[in-house]
């Protein structure tokens, strides 16, 4: 008789256990632990540009801008995620009496990579759009000049603009701001990425 080994079942609390005194970050997939992959320098260099341009432009009364380091909790889909950068209107509501988790995103961005850049369109996009509070969405290609820009319409659905030209801006739609390619991917080599 041939038997298959017994896979591993994690509860939100076993993932927050072991995540708490992990060396590396991973993803909580409705009982799965999922490893994340490390980034490269051209990864980092936009994500921080990201950042740092939220932390500049926004009104900090009304917005408020987070890095990796803080986990987003998907209630709907039972996911515990790490955004690149996540924009919060107004405070942010944590996940009961965790000071580590948050429920609110405006707006989300991710940066994409070779070995993630399909569930960063499909899967990962599809639970982000169960939060209720998700208007805005930004997919950055670090090997080349390009935004996807998604953001909800007033009947709740969702639109993309592609932005390509480095001397032009994505214009958000809910937040009172626009990027400019330029600033976001300033530090960025494209033949090394």
């Amino acid at each position: 008789m041939i038997t298959t080994p017994a896979v591993t079942q994690y509860s939100p609390q076993d993932y927050r256990d072991r995540e708490a005194i992990a060396e590396t970050r991973h993803e909580y997939h409705n009982g799965d632990i999922i490893e994340m992959p490390g980034g490269s320098v051209n990864h980092s260099r936009i994500a921080g540009s990201l950042y740092a341009l939220f932390e500049d432009l926004l009104d900090p009364e009304t917005f408020e801008a987070f890095n990796s380091d803080l986990r987003l909790w998907i209630p709907d889909v039972n996911h515990g995620v790490y955004p690149d950068v996540m924009v919060i209107a107004g405070a942010p509501v944590l996940n009961g009496d965790r000071t580590d988790e948050i429920l609110n995103p405006t707006l989300i961005a991710e940066v994409l990579s070779p070995s993630t850049s399909s569930y960063d369109r499909g899967d990962k996009f599809a639970a982000y759009r169960t939060i209720p509070s998700l208007c805005e969405y930004l997919l950055i290609e670090q090997s080349t000049s390009l935004v996807e820009h998604y953001w909800k319409t007033d009947d709740n659905r969702w639109h993309l603009e592609e932005i390509r030209d480095i001397d032009a801006s994505v214009t958000l739609q809910h937040l009172p701001e626009t990027l400019p390619l330029a600033k976001l991917y300033r530090r960025v080599n494209f033949t090394t990425a």
